[in-house]
């Protein structure tokens, strides 16, 4: 699954224990009802997040995780973690009133030209 929007917030690395790192990050997203979602990165893919700021288009691919804890009193409860694995910018669109470069056209001399053409055969074409 995919999580797409502008970097609102980017924590910094949290050494939860010996063998186990998270870093936050919060993305919100663009639609009517913009929503605030805060992704969790882990161990190695901490350091994904260094090359990027707040403000930023993003797209990050995301798992959904959840678990179950047992409090003292025997309750089960359970937890969702949102668990991003790669991160990619997204391109900014072009500002209203300018126009889009034009995807590049190849050469003319770059098609082959027609072998089988003949120009005695009728087509039914109305022009």
């Amino acid at each position: 699954m995919e999580v797409t929007g502008k970097i609102k917030v980017i924590n910094g690395t949290q050494q939860i224990s010996a063998s186990f790192k998270k870093r936050e990050l919060v993305v919100t997203t663009e639609e009517q009802y913009p929503q605030h979602i805060m992704v969790e990165f882990t161990q190695d893919k901490c350091e994904l997040l260094d090359s990027y700021k707040v403000g930023e288009q993003v797209k990050v691919s995301i798992n959904l995780r959840g678990r179950e804890w047992v409090n003292p009193q025997g309750e089960a409860k359970y937890f969702n973690t949102i668990q991003g694995w790669r991160i990619e910018r997204m391109q900014a669109e072009a500002p209203a009133g300018y126009a889009q470069p034009m995807p590049a056209v190849p050469a003319a001399d770059a098609f082959e030209p027609a072998s089988n053409f003949n120009e005695e055969e009728h087509d039914d074409l109305p022009f």
